[in-house]
């Protein structure tokens, strides 16, 4: 058993000889990525610009399906700039951005099924179970 502490001792690096490489710790201060004041104002613009159009969905009176998808899509892609831009998630990396983005997704595909299966299901009941007239 010693024999194999003393190997395994050999093949780990020394956490002791490299301190004197390390720098102070005010030294050791490095500023971070710092994003031109510009890419907020055009992201500002393009949120205002989308709520200009949300808002003229309910002005021109859109009914029914399309105000709905109007609504939405707006709503996806403000959502989608604030969390890109505000929330730094343009600049993660990737794994980072699939644990955020990736279980909304699957969420909502689950409701699409949902909503397919429920109408599914309501079309038997009425074929088959309605009451005869």
């Amino acid at each position: 058993m010693t024999n194999v502490a003393v190997h395994l001792e050999a093949q780990q690096p020394s956490l002791h000889a490299h301190v004197h490489d390390v720098p102070a710790s005010g030294a050791a201060h490095v500023k971070g990525q710092q994003h031109p004041i510009k890419l907020y104002l055009v992201v500002w613009g393009w949120l205002f610009v989308l709520s200009a159009c949300s808002y003229l969905v309910d002005y021109f009176h859109f009914q029914g399906y399309l105000r709905w998808s109007l609504i939405l899509l707006f709503m996806i892609l403000k959502a989608g700039l604030i969390v890109a831009v505000f929330m730094h998630m343009a600049w993660e990396r990737l794994a980072l951005s699939y644990a955020i983005l990736l279980p909304p997704v699957l969420v909502l595909v689950f409701v699409a099924i949902m909503v397919f299966e429920s109408d599914y299901t309501h079309l038997i009941r009425v074929l088959f179970f309605a009451p005869a007239t």
